[in-house]
């Protein structure tokens, strides 16, 4: 795990149900290319390809583009709107679980951007 995978996988989990699962689009460029039943990591392990200021890039367009999406659905209706892609059950999120689940997720590489920090400088958060 480093700190550009953790920015390239939140870069790509944003896209993927803002833009895939919220507005079933079709994925985005870089994401389009990848064979992800070949190599399902491969946001994480494919980052060290890129710089800094590429992953940057990336996620603050990802997230720019996310903004968007949600408020589209926002001024059409309401946290209760469902997603356009469903679960194998045939149930789909609604935008309002997707932003709880992306809070969760957010949450949880934060913690482990704080795991790495700790073991690169010893010091311990409050």
């Amino acid at each position: 795990m480093t700190l550009g995978g953790l920015l390239k996988h939140l870069a790509y989990v944003e896209d993927d149900w803002f833009s895939r699962w919220l507005h079933g689009r079709d994925r985005q460029p870089p994401w389009d290319t990848v064979d992800w039943k070949a190599d399902p990591d491969w946001d994480w392990h494919s980052a060290s390809e890129d710089s800094p200021e590429q992953l940057h890039a990336l996620w603050q367009d990802v997230v720019a583009r996310s903004r968007s999406l949600v408020a589209e659905v926002l001024a059409d209706g309401d946290l209760e709107r469902r997603a356009r892609r469903t679960w194998p059950d045939g149930r789909a999120p609604s935008l309002r679980w997707i932003l709880v689940h992306m809070i969760e997720e957010y949450a949880r590489h934060n913690g482990h951007a704080g795991l790495l920090r700790e073991s690169v400088d010893g010091l311990t958060g409050e």
